[in-house]
C-alpha cells in the first residue's frame, strides 16, 4: 500500500505549529502523509490511534526513526517508561480511559516520542488527559516548542489525577461513616476497588518519578531543547500528587483494617454465643443420653412421672451449668 497517495490511516488527529502565529494549524485526516513531512516551518503534533492496524506502517513513513522509537510508539505496554534515542525521548505515560459520554477510571497509556521537529503519541483506547490538553491547544495555542506540549500533556494528566484523588476521598468518607455506624463491614465489597485503584496510581507515579529524575540527569545535548527544566517542574508536580495518592492509599488500608476488626468481633461474640449455648445444652444432652439408652434396668422406667423427674434433672443441670460459667466468670 503506497501511503502517500492515500488519506493518511490511523490518524485521530494532527496540528503544526508555526512560529510567530498564534494559533496551530490542523491537518486534515484526508490529507496526505506528505503533509505531516512538511516540517521546514515549525513542528507538528501527530496523535494516532493504534487500534488501526495500519498504523504502525503510518509511523515508519512520517519520519526516520529510530527503531527504539518506533517500537514505543506501536507497543501496547502498560508500565509507565521514558528514555532517550538519539536526541528523541519517547516512553508510555499512565493516564486514564474516557467512553464517548461519560469518563471512567479505568488506566489507559499514551505512548509518546518528542524531538525539537514533533511530537507523536499513540494510543488504543481514547483518553481523559489528551483530550482535554487537544481542546486547549484548539482555543490557544501557546505551545512555542514540542517540549511545551508534552509538559502541558503530563500537567493535565496531575490535573486528572488530583480530580480523581478528589472524587476518591469523598466516596471513602461515605465508606468511613459506614464503617463506624451499625452496620461497618458491609462496606468492604465498596472498599475493594478504591484501594485497587489508589494502589495502582501510587505504583505507577512512583516509577514515572523515578524515570523522569533518571532522564533528567541526561546531558542537554542529548534531550530535545527545554526538556531538562520541564522534568524538573514535572517531578515536582507529580510529587505532590503522589503524597496525596499515598496518603489516601493508607487511609483505606487503616479502614480495611477497621473493617476486619469489625468482622473479627462479629465473628469472636457469634462463637461466644455458640460456646454458650453448647456449655448450657451439654447436661441436659448427656441426661437424655443417659435415659435414651436401651438397657435393662433403667430409673423411673415402671413410674407414672418418669418424665418429669428426668426433664426435673435437665433443668436442674442447666442450673449447675449456669451456676459454674457464673462462678468461674464467663457469664
Amino acid at each position: 500500500m503506497n501511503l502517500l497517495s492515500r488519506e493518511i490511516p490511523g490518524l485521530v488527529w494532527a496540528y503544526r505549529f508555526v512560529p510567530g502565529e498564534t494559533r496551530c494549524n490542523r491537518i486534515a485526516i484526508d490529507s496526505s502523509v506528505e503533509n505531516l513531512r512538511q516540517t521546514a516551518a515549525g513542528w507538528v503534533w501527530v496523535h494516532l490511534a493504534l487500534s488501526d492496524a495500519r498504523t504502525p506502517a503510518l509511523i515508519e513513513n512520517i519520519f526516520d526513526l529510530p527503531a527504539d522509537v518506533s517500537s514505543t510508539l506501536t507497543s501496547h505496554d502498560t508500565q509507565a517508561a521514558i528514555a532517550v534515542t538519539d536526541d528523541i525521548v519517547h516512553g508510555t505515560l499512565v493516564d486514564f480511559e474516557r467512553t464517548f459520554d461519560a469518563e471512567t477510571k479505568t488506566i489507559g497509556w499514551l505512548h509518546f516520542a518528542v524531538s525539537d521537529r514533533f511530537i507523536i503519541t499513540t494510543r488504543l483506547h481514547p483518553l481523559r488527559s489528551i483530550d482535554r490538553v487537544k481542546a486547549t491547544v484548539e482555543k490557544n495555542a501557546r505551545c512555542t516548542r514540542p517540549i511545551d506540549l508534552f509538559e502541558m500533556m503530563v500537567v493535565e494528566f496531575q490535573r486528572t489525577l488530583i480530580s480523581l484523588v478528589l472524587e476518591l476521598t469523598e466516596e471513602l468518607n461515605i465508606i468511613e461513616d459506614d464503617v463506624y455506624g451499625e452496620a461497618g463491614h458491609n462496606s468492604q465489597p465498596r472498599l475493594a476497588p478504591l484501594r485497587r485503584t489508589a494502589v495502582r496510581l501510587h505504583r505507577h507515579l512512583r516509577t514515572l518519578l523515578a524515570l523522569l529524575r533518571r532522564v533528567g540527569t541526561s546531558e542537554e545535548d542529548e534531550v530535545p531543547p527545554g526538556f531538562l527544566d520541564a522534568a524538573e517542574r514535572l517531578s515536582d508536580r507529580l510529587e505532590t500528587v503522589d503524597r496525596d495518592v499515598f496518603a489516601l492509599q493508607e487511609r483505606a488500608r487503616l479502614l480495611h483494617e477497621e473493617i476486619d476488626s469489625k468482622l473479627s468481633s462479629e465473628t469472636n461474640r457469634h462463637l461466644y454465643i455458640l460456646s454458650l449455648m453448647t456449655a448450657f445444652l451439654l447436661p441436659p444432652t448427656l441426661v437424655t443420653g443417659f435415659f435414651g439408652m436401651n438397657t435393662g434396668g433403667l430409673p423411673f422406667e415402671q413410674g407414672l412421672h418418669g418424665t418429669l423427674v428426668a426433664g426435673t434433672f435437665i433443668l436442674m443441670s442447666m442450673g449447675l451449668a449456669w451456676m459454674i460459667l457464673k462462678r468461674i466468670g464467663i457469664l
